[in-house]
């Protein structure tokens, strides 16, 4: 058995605040087994390139620093795909903790006869949450909708949740402020168009047959108003007897295709809800596949607007979110909200207000990662690999930031890597050996 398993055995029985006294034994060890090279290696990434990226890992080294990855690598079929279990891997995402997780977990149990992924329930929310301000705007109207997301959203009002959305929807249409409760968080949206409140799922995959990843802990972090901020509309003018528009621009193909897919079909529940009732609405879904690529991201926005969609859950990755959020949504006044795009690049768009994000900036995530390193797994010294991309860049600068100024660890290098490479061997070693 190697010194990594019998450390994470360890690790798992203390809990997180008993590795804080052990992290300067442990964080030493670690260190030493690479002959002075940092004790963790942070990678920030894709599934399709992270198969290449860790076939490589493996075949340099032995696995005895720890990894840590955030959401953007979460698939429960990476181990199987890289040959190896990956046991030294932990991860990070943003979790469904919101007050109505359950509610939508059986939703998609029912339908789908799958459990949800990673930010599956964000997508629902997404969705969710741009059909009810449609309906409460009572029209197909970017700007309109953009003035009721808040008003739908944060308190105050009757309270809503996945299990009774037919009702939600009809309250609005009567013109009701209510508060809708997600899946995934409280969908308070701050002034930023931000939620002001997230979990975070502490996970590691589950070895080379399995299907789905272990949550290890589950933690919620609020922002500084957790009850969200930011614009409202102050009625409701509702209304019935018309068709609402919404597009969802995910990835069913390219780098993210694997959880893509099921974001896709959790981001159509709320639009088959509505349709299977009987109220007096029905919901139209325009669907474009982004292929994780900007051009084909920014065209499938082109057609959807040209279709006449005035809001669009997606995109997916931040380094398409940009891009589609900068040269389609907001020049054509459409409501852009992502589930999964978290970069802090979005959070900084000048906007007019029109993007929204039912996913947590990476300015929390890079918290949470920092502290999950610091305290769960005793590193005192790290190096990060990240995708060349807004979304890459930056968290590896907000992890290695609060890495360093919080938690007095050491980040010897930040070292970008490209998607679609046929070898990540030379990035990987020079990660490895770097503080030498």
């Amino acid at each position: 058995m190697s010194y990594h398993t019998r450390r994470r055995d360890v690790l798992r029985g203390v809990g997180a605040i008993g590795t804080i006294g052990l992290a300067g034994q442990v964080g030493a060890t670690a260190s030493a087994s690479q002959d002075g090279g940092p004790d963790l290696l942070t990678v920030i990434g894709y599934p399709e390139s992270g198969i290449q990226l860790f076939r490589d890992y493996y075949s340099v080294s032995d696995g005895a620093e720890d990894i840590l990855i955030p959401d953007g690598l979460q698939d429960a079929a990476l181990p199987g795909q890289v040959g190896n279990p990956m046991d030294n891997v932990t991860g990070t995402a943003p979790a469904a903790g919101g007050p109505n997780q359950e509610a939508f977990t059986q939703l998609f149990r029912d339908e789908y006869d799958a459990s949800p992924g990673v930010f599956t329930s964000q997508s629902y929310d997404s969705t969710a949450a741009l059909v009810l301000a449609n309906v409460a705007a009572g029209e197909n109207s970017g700007p309109a909708i953009r003035d009721q997301l808040r008003r739908i959203a944060n308190p105050d009002g009757e309270e809503y949740g996945p299990e009774r959305f037919v009702e939600a929807v009809e309250a609005v249409a009567n013109g009701e402020n209510i508060n809708y409760q997600g899946a995934s968080s409280a969908v308070n949206f701050d002034e930023n168009g931000d939620p002001a409140s997230a979990a975070y799922s502490i996970w590691e995959f589950g070895g080379i047959d399995a299907e789905s990843v272990e949550t290890m802990e589950t933690q919620t972090f609020e922002g500084e108003n957790p009850e969200g901020a930011g614009p409202s509309a102050e009625e409701s003018p509702g209304g019935t007897g018309r068709e609402v528009s919404v597009g969802i621009l995910l990835p069913e193909t390219g780098d993210l295709a694997s959880v893509g897919q099921p974001m896709i079909r959790a981001a159509e529940l709320p639009v088959q809800q509505v349709n299977e009732s009987d109220l007096d609405l029905t919901v139209n879904a325009q669907f474009e596949d982004t292929n994780t690529s900007p051009d084909q991201g920014v065209s499938g926005a082109q057609s959807l607007i040209s279709s006449g969609v005035p809001a669009v859950c997606g995109t997916a990755s931040s380094g398409v979110n940009v891009p589609v959020s900068q040269e389609v949504f907001i020049p054509n006044e459409v409501v852009g909200c992502s589930p999964s795009s978290t970069a802090l690049s979005v959070t900084n768009l000048e906007d007019d207000d029109f993007i929204f994000r039912t996913a947590p900036s990476d300015q929390l995530q890079g918290r949470v990662m920092a502290q999950v390193a610091s305290e769960r797994l005793g590193a005192q010294s790290a190096a990060t690999l990240y995708v060349n991309n807004d979304y890459g860049q930056q968290l590896s600068e907000r992890f290695s930031g609060v890495f360093e100024e919080e938690f007095d660890g050491e980040v010897y290098d930040q070292i970008s890597f490209n998607i679609g490479e046929s070898s990540y061997t030379s990035v990987i070693n020079q990660a490895l050996s770097s503080g030498n």
